[in-house]
């Protein structure tokens, strides 16, 4: 009796075997149909990757990754035909077919025969050749990232596919295969976007760190870096980048402007001047750092050198608006000291002081009319116009502006 209880179960056994094999078979059949069935194919590969008896097979899973790498593959023959194509089911797709491949690869790894030599791989090759397809060309993992960040919003989805594609260059068995290019730190970037969209400031600012040397999108690294690391309030860092940024791009005035904001703000204003010396020492030319060292002395009220230097910055670039609007200040602050002066002094010698500032504020028309005309679009230069022609009593003066305010 035993022996016919032992014998049926054998008999079971064997059978289940060969269902399960029959549905690998079945499955890859359907993939590779020229009408493909996927759902079909998924639904038949689903008990054999469950299954004790064909869930150790590399075959198996295999031909479970083919299944999303043919769907993905036709996919790409609807985009070459400008069809629209539904980037998140194909990344989807994608996603999907390298899980598969990596557990197929690894199980292949390590078959063995029934004297328990092992055997050589049998689908080494073609998951190398599937994953490094994956790997080189945009269309897969990248494009699926992208639209999940761009149109989907998703951007925990778009890291999640990003660090895949990222993750597949330091695969063991990878890493003679594919080579790391452009696109890699291009897509290290883009992670870097998603993970500050998803508020993971820190990983954000680690990725940023990570590829600030790499020379892509260096300047825009650089101040997304700086942001992550205000962000976090970590302010030594954050001075770090500036100062790491003013050096690699002298010529760009946003980190030393940022820097020098942040010493003037907090009342350092030596390591202000250190800084704008430094910059005018790399770029002798270049007018934007006179006027932020003008604007230092100007802090200072030294307007005697806060004036050279705005008039230096003209000297080098005669349409810089800020410059003129920035004497014109001087002028005014110049203007109302002589009215301050004079407060407590008597009647007659106060309307001299009145009459000589008078005087003064009039030299300031000229430097704010000049900034408006080269940019019309700043509006406190004409309020401040609005301002003097309404204390010098220019009435027609001061019912034209205040028409071109809006007033």
């Amino acid at each position: 009796m035993k022996k016919v209880i032992f014998s049926l179960l054998l008999l079971l056994s064997v059978t289940a075997v060969f269902a399960q094999k029959k549905n690998v078979s079945k499955a890859r059949n359907l993939a590779l149909m020229e009408t493909p069935d996927f759902k079909g194919a998924r639904e038949a590969i689903l008990p054999a990757l469950e299954d004790p008896s064909t869930s150790g097979d590399p075959k198996t899973w295999h031909v479970a990754g083919l299944i999303g790498y043919k769907e993905n593959e036709n996919y790409f023959k609807d985009l070459a035909l400008g069809k629209q194509v539904d980037f998140v089911k194909k990344g989807e797709a994608v996603m999907e077919s390298l899980n598969y491949f990596l557990k197929a690869y690894d199980l292949d790894q390590n078959q063995v025969n029934k004297k328990g030599n092992k055997v050589k791989p049998k689908f080494e090759s073609d998951i190398k050749a599937k994953i490094k397809e994956y790997f080189e060309e945009k269309h897969n993992l990248f494009y699926y990232a992208a639209t999940l960040y761009d149109e989907k919003k998703d951007y925990t989805g778009a890291m999640k596919a990003f660090e895949t594609y990222l993750e597949i260059a330091n695969l063991p068995f990878m890493k003679d295969v594919v080579k790391i290019d452009s696109t890699y730190i291009q897509v290290k970037y883009f992670n870097a976007l998603a993970a500050r969209n998803a508020d993971m400031w820190e990983k954000a600012a680690k990725i940023h760190e990570d590829i600030k040397n790499e020379g892509y999108e260096t300047g825009n690294v650089y101040k997304l870096l700086y942001e992550e690391y205000v962000h976090l309030k970590d302010t030594a860092n954050f001075i770090k980048t500036l100062d790491e940024g003013f050096n690699k791009m002298p010529e760009d005035p946003w980190f030393i402007q940022n820097l020098i904001n942040y010493y003037l703000t907090n009342n350092l204003i030596n390591e202000s001047k250190i800084y704008i010396d430094k910059a005018i020492q790399v770029s002798p030319n270049e007018a934007v750092y006179y006027y932020i060292k003008a604007k230092i002395y100007e802090t200072e009220l030294n307007f005697i050198d806060a004036r050279k230097y705005y008039d230096k910055t003209l000297e080098l670039d005669p349409k810089y608006a800020d410059a003129y609007a920035g004497i014109g200040v001087l002028i005014i602050d110049e203007g109302q000291k002589i009215l301050d002066d004079a407060a407590y002094k008597s009647d007659r010698e106060f309307n001299l002081a009145k009459n000589k500032s008078n005087e003064v504020f009039k030299s300031a028309i000229e430097y704010f009319k000049k900034a408006a005309e080269i940019n019309p679009d700043e509006q406190l230069y004409k309020r401040n116009l609005r301002m003097l022609y309404y204390r010098l009593g220019m009435s027609k003066e001061l019912e034209a502006i205040e028409k071109e305010l809006g007033y």
